[in-house]
């Protein structure tokens, strides 16, 4: 790792002189570089840091955005994001995943300091793809979100978040504004040690594809919508 404000320096030295470079950093089980994206017509550039687990599929990417005189101080406003092929890639309307994703880069884009830890290996909660569109195929026959996981054979959430917590503890992100509607979330990363200062909604309307999963979620997972 490089002393500490030497990656930002560089961060901003770059974005400075106007000709974007990547930076790839000694690291044993972490890679930091910069990323330019596009966001609702704006052109921004932000850290990004990537994380090997301890399995080949545990893998995460972190993506940071801080004012420059941003205060030492300044609690970041985070979200663990899980994975979602068909939500964030194709859009999909079945569930809230991109709009969730949209509605994070924004908060934390705004924010004088914000992350959002996306985590790919959490896709389905967990279950992974090809059980999602199973448990998929079963609401289609009736089955709501956590019967259909039940019936394919899969737990209704397997998500962990030790590597997640283990990745805010390196950034130096112990405490955090968690940007989340899930409160199991939240006690999740606090058993892991991460300090919760508080939790932010993310809310989105829901459309009529998605109402019945998201009633669900607040009905039968306590997720805060």
């Amino acid at each position: 790792m490089l002393p500490n404000g030497a990656y930002a320096n560089l961060l901003w030295e770059l974005c400075d002189v106007g000709a974007l470079k990547s930076a790839k950093l000694p690291a044993d089980w972490s890679v930091e570089t910069v990323l330019p994206i596009a966001l609702e017509g704006r052109e921004l550039t932000l850290e990004a840091h990537a994380y090997q687990g301890d399995t080949t599929e545990e893998q995460v990417l972190v993506l940071i955005h801080r004012a420059p005189n941003v205060a030492k101080d300044e609690i970041p406003v985070v979200r663990i994001h899980s994975g979602c092929v068909t939500g964030d890639i194709f859009h999909s309307l079945r569930c809230d995943c991109y709009q969730q994703l949209q509605a994070a880069l924004k908060v934390l884009t705004t924010a004088p300091y914000g992350a959002i830890v996306y985590v790919p290996y959490h896709e389905g909660r967990g279950i992974g793809l090809f059980k999602k569109i199973q448990a998929y195929a079963l609401q289609d026959k009736g089955l709501d979100t956590v019967e259909a996981n039940i019936s394919v054979g899969a737990p209704v959430d397997s998500r962990d978040y030790d590597l997640s917590a283990r990745v805010l503890v390196d950034l130096g992100m112990s405490e955090v504004k968690l940007l989340s509607n899930n409160p199991a979330k939240e006690q999740a990363l606090k058993a892991k040690g991460i300090r919760i200062a508080e939790r932010v909604p993310i809310v989105v309307p829901p459309n009529k594809f998605n109402k019945r999963y998201l009633e669900t979620k607040r009905a039968r997972m306590a997720h805060k919508i």
